[in-house]
This record gives structure tokens, sequence and C-alpha cells, in this order.
């Protein structure tokens, strides 16, 4: 029998790679002889460098990059086994959780950051970049970013504006002589599942600066700072980058993206999907064993265990999701290709205690499925 193991990382239990290990060993505890295809997966958020990283046999570096306020911070990013494409979270090097609650200020937090890892990756010999940007604590529309590869950003007075969002609203003229000459012959997706514009309503300082520690006031003055760095784009560099869905991603870190690279958005599960070959991988498999911490209603929404289902579907193939949590709405799961949903707890427990013990309650549960597997053949 032929089992494909395609799990997301549980958060704070155990990664992608440590889920599909357990589920192996609990299928193999019943059938020894079974077929273990181990695909790590991710959505393109959190979890997405590891789990690149080890479906393909890659590498993860290490390296010291300005956090979102400037202080030093240690990030991460992968290079695939192919040794040429690199993949990179913004939120390593620029997300909210690297600044305390009482300090976040998207006025003045910097994707500086996350160009610094950029040029990181870069420095491997890579030409194809894989950025996710989910989690950031920014709203300075990728401007740090752009000054950490060389470009300048600057004033009236010729000087270059200073690192936040809060600063934009002094943009004169933009200046990419030395922008990284690198990045014009490096291929870069970007994994983004938002669709919110650039400014307005909708958009990233009203949508999602609150939860990075905007006031009413400050969303007011980001979303006029982001309009105007807009407009500053569209002059010199002919780019109308306001209004393109997805642009507001990150803080406007997708519109910087698209506005400075030949960046292209895409779906994060439709990105590692295609990375790590899942498609191929699940060919003439029996089963499908999928999951992560929590499966809700949310899961809809591009999460990990339908990207699985949907393919699976393609081929008639059955799919188990695993979750640590069920929650509401997951009827709907079942329509789009999940056959059923297990929980893997053993007892009622503290979160602590659940979360220790991931890999050993998958590996259980694992193994009383493939026991009723067995009794069906």
């Amino acid at each position: 029998m032929k089992f494909l193991l395609a799990p997301d990382s549980f958060k704070e239990s155990m990664t992608a790679k440590e889920a599909a290990d357990a589920m192996e060993r609990g299928i193999r505890k019943v059938i020894p002889y079974a077929e273990c295809i181990k695909v790590p997966m991710a959505d393109g958020g959190e979890g997405t460098v590891q789990s690149l990283v080890d479906a393909t046999e890659g590498e993860l570096y290490k390296v010291l990059v300005k956090g979102p306020l400037g202080d030093e911070v240690e990030a991460t990013f992968g290079v695939l086994g192919d040794k040429k494409t690199a993949v990179i979270e913004m939120a390593s090097a620029s997300g909210l959780h690297l600044v305390p609650r009482g300090k976040r200020n998207p006025l003045l937090t910097t994707t500086y950051g996350t160009g610094q890892l950029i040029k990181a990756a870069l420095d491997k010999g890579v030409n194809h970049l894989i950025i996710g940007i989910g989690g950031s604590a920014t709203n300075d529309g990728g401007a740090g970013m752009i000054q950490a590869l060389g470009g300048k950003l600057l004033t009236l007075d010729n000087e270059e504006i200073n690192l936040g969002g809060g600063y934009l609203k002094l943009l004169h003229k933009i200046d990419l002589d030395g922008l990284d000459k690198r990045l014009k012959g490096t291929k870069i997706e970007v994994a983004c599942d938002v669709t919110n514009p650039l400014t307005g309503k909708n958009g990233a300082s009203y949508v999602f600066g609150p939860q990075k520690g905007a006031t009413l006031e400050m969303v007011k003055i980001l979303d006029d700072n982001l309009s105007h760095y807009a407009k500053i784009i569209k002059q010199q560099l002919g780019i109308d980058i306001e209004s393109i869905p997805g642009a507001g991603a990150a803080g406007g870190l997708g519109a910087g993206l698209l506005a400075f690279f030949p960046a292209e958005l895409k779906r994060g599960i439709e990105l590692i999907t295609e990375h790590t070959k899942l498609k191929e991988k699940m060919q003439y498999a029996d089963y499908v064993f999928t999951g992560e911490g929590s499966i809700d209603a949310q899961t809809l929404y591009g999460k990990t265990p339908l990207g699985v289902a949907l393919i699976a579907k393609e081929y008639n193939i059955p799919v188990i999701a695993f979750a640590g949590r069920i929650g509401d709405g997951v009827e709907a799961l079942y329509e789009h290709g999940i056959n059923s949903i297990i929980g893997i707890l053993s007892e009622a427990d503290t979160i602590e205690k659940a979360l220790k013990k991931g890999p050993e309650n998958i590996e259980r549960t694992c193994e009383n499925i493939a026991r009723i597997i067995l009794l069906n053949k």
C-alpha cells in the first residue's frame, strides 16, 4: 500500500516533517511493508521555509538583520535542494512577534531586515526567490526593503527618508541606480493569500494597522502616507500599485515587491504544492494523510489540508486529515476532497502537555487508522 503523507506543521508542537515522520511510524507499526512518501507542507505562512527545505533536502541559513524597530535579530532563510531557489518568510526579519506588545508602532517599524534577508539569499547564488509575506509588524510599503537592497528614497532635500511608515510622506524622489543588479535576473514569487488593495478602507493601514499597534489617528496618517508613496511610484516608475489585489499585504510589502521587482503574487498553497511536486508524488497513492494543529471553517480559505485534498480529489484518492483541534464548520470540507477529519488527542490535557505529546498522539492515531484500513483490505 502507498501512503502520501502531507501535513502542515502543528504550531508549537511539531514541524511538518516531524508530523509526517510520526504518521509513518504509526502506519508501519501495522503495515510494515507500506510505502510512505513524506511531503512536508505549508501554506505560505509560518513554517514555509522549514517545510520546503525539508521537502527538497535543502539547507537552512541564519543571518543577523535589522529587526522591525531597528534592533538586531537573527533571521532564517532556506535554499532548496536545487541550490538555485531560496525561500524567505518576511516575518523572520520583520514579523509582529519580534515586537513586544507595548512597543508596537507601525509609524516606526521597517522592512529593512527583509531586504537584508533577500540580499543574503542572493549571496548564495540563487536566481529564484519564494517570499512569504504574512505576519508583518510593518506598514512601510516595502520602503525599508528597497533601502536595504541599495535603492534610495529621497526627500526634497535629497536626503534618505527615515525608516518606518510614518516617513513615507517625505518621499520626493526614487533613485534605483544602486539597487542590487542581481534582482533583474531573479524570478520572484510571492506567497500572498490576502486580496486587500494598498490604500483605502480595505487597505493595509485600515484593515491590518490596528493589530500592529496603530491608533485611529495613526491609521489615517499611514493610509495617507501609502497613498503618497503610490503616487510617487506611479509618477516616476510608471507603475500603478494602489488598487492591485494583494498590494496591501504585509503593510504594503506586496505593493513594494510589485513596484520594484519582477515579482508575481500567488496563493501560498499553490506555490508550495508546485515546489514540493506534490501532484507528481501523489499519483498512484492509495491514501493521503494530511493535517495541521487546528482544522475549522477557516481551513476552506487556502489552508494546507484543503490544498492537499483538492489535488487528491483529482485522482479520486481518499484523504484523512488529522488535527489537534477540530472547530466549527468543518462539514463543508467534506465537499472538497477530505473524507474524514480525526482528532489526535487521547485525553483532556493542558495545552502545554498536549503540544508536547503531539508526535506521540499523531503516531498512535495513525496506527489506529492503519488498523481500520487493514481490516477493510
